[in-house]
């Protein structure tokens, strides 16, 4: 990965795809500030990120809720560690929760969840403190594709209500223009970003536009790059 710059504007959805090994998640590591070691900056608003007081919430991809923890203390936790008040923590805990339409599991366990409430259940946490950004890597890569699309919904309405500024990494192009104002496309090894698609897509949007003629179009013109790159990554490997 080298030479990577691109500028998000406050609340937009940006995705970023590219075939496997082009550096995605090693991009969003450095956009969370998980590793360090790397030259460049992230910066908001002009200021180095570890210099602002913006806070950046992260989703992963593999299921982190807390099994020995309900679902409404899952989503506690974060307010907890950062010394909030037991009655706060419980209101906003399951003002998110209803959000992500859990409000009746509250008093679950994870083990009595499905893998898409688990996902919900990851993302009201992270919103249980209120990020001003969002980073999500391929948070529903273990999901079904009909699980996948709906939890889709549910992270169009959050974000239509919220307007978080979000970053997802994902190897998936229907999730990308389902969700996205724009798309980065990475080029394989040294990944770069080969283009910046704008989604023409109407807002308010949800699952159903999967099925459009406009749809199918941006998603043809995405993956037209996307092959194009993963054909060079398996050239490389035969060699």
């Amino acid at each position: 990965m080298s030479d990577i710059s691109i500028e998000v504007p406050e609340g937009e959805f940006l995705s970023i795809i590219g075939p496997s090994g082009c550096g995605k998640s090693t991009l969003f590591r450095i956009l969370g500030g998980l590793i360090d070691g790397w030259d460049g900056v992230v910066a908001v608003n002009g200021l180095p990120v570890a210099s602002t007081d913006h806070a950046v919430g992260i989703v992963f991809q593999e299921d982190s809720t807390f099994p020995w923890r309900t679902v409404r203390e899952n989503v506690e936790f974060p307010l907890e560690v950062a010394g909030v008040g037991k009655a706060e923590r419980r209101e906003r805990a399951r003002h998110f929760l209803d959000l992500v339409g859990l409000g009746d599991f509250e008093n679950r366990y994870p083990a009595q969840l499905s893998g898409g409430m688990k996902q919900r259940t990851a993302i009201a946490r992270t919103l249980a403190f209120e990020p001003r950004i969002l980073l999500m890597d391929e948070p529903f890569a273990a999901l079904d594709e009909q699980t996948r699309l709906l939890l889709g919904d549910k992270v169009l309405q959050l974000h239509a209500k919220l307007k978080q500024t979000t970053v997802l990494i994902t190897h998936n192009i229907t999730e990308a223009v389902q969700l996205s104002d724009r798309v980065a496309i990475m080029t394989y090894r040294p990944g770069r970003i080969k283009r910046v698609l704008e989604i023409g897509l109407p807002r308010p949007r949800s699952s159903e536009i999967v099925s459009s003629e406009a749809f199918g179009r941006y998603v043809a013109a995405i993956w037209g790059d996307l092959r194009e790159e993963a054909s060079k990554g398996l050239t490389a490997s035969e060699r």
